[in-house]
């Protein structure tokens, strides 16, 4: 393990006080946008916790939060393109102003799939907060509400964006390149 992690690189993309910034921003234009009224945050498992965590300390408004698990990645770095519902939420969102959190927008697929999924559940409003936008990559038209960061190509970790289930813990958004065995 010691020899894997000697051989992996990570470069920096985004800084943890640039993403503290952000997400204090984000706060503040969903207390703005629904001004009194409660949300409801429904967090996409596993990447989403950490931007989730600090995103609801900061929303000056009612809020009441879930959790909804779906895998498209397995533990590769390209998704398989199949969706699948893994855990689905505890709670019912029928009339609620309900925020989908998710870590990084890519294909667009995962998030289609989510928004459908959510639908049916009749919420009275239904917005997405997003930390890592890859447009360059999209597969499927989405409409996002809230952008944390717009990025490249790259395969990123941190701040709740694993590899393989490592590097969630890092402060940092950081480009991972892999050795060329790895891959």
């Amino acid at each position: 393990m010691a020899d894997f992690r000697a051989r992996v690189k990570l470069k920096p993309l985004i800084r943890h006080a640039a993403i503290r910034n952000r997400v204090l921003a984000v706060a503040r234009q969903i207390t703005r946008d629904f001004r009194g009224r409660r949300v409801h945050l429904v967090g996409v498992l596993k990447g989403s916790c950490i931007f989730l965590a600090d995103l609801v300390r900061e929303i000056d408004l009612e809020t009441s939060i879930d959790f909804i698990a779906v895998s498209s990645y397995g533990r590769g770095k390209e998704s398989s393109g199949q969706v699948r519902l893994l855990k689905d939420l505890d709670s019912n969102i029928a009339g609620l102003n309900v925020i989908l959190v998710e870590d990084i927008l890519d294909t667009g697929l995962t998030l289609n799939y989510l928004l459908r999924v959510l639908r049916q559940r009749k919420p009275k409003t239904l917005r997405v907060a997003a930390l890592l936008d890859k447009p360059s990559r999209r597969i499927r038209k989405v409409r996002t509400d809230y952008i944390g960061f717009r990025i490249p190509d790259e395969f990123v970790v941190g701040y709740g964006l694993d590899y393989a289930e490592r590097y969630r813990n890092l402060k940092d958004v950081c480009v991972l390149q892999l050795p060329p065995a790895a891959v």
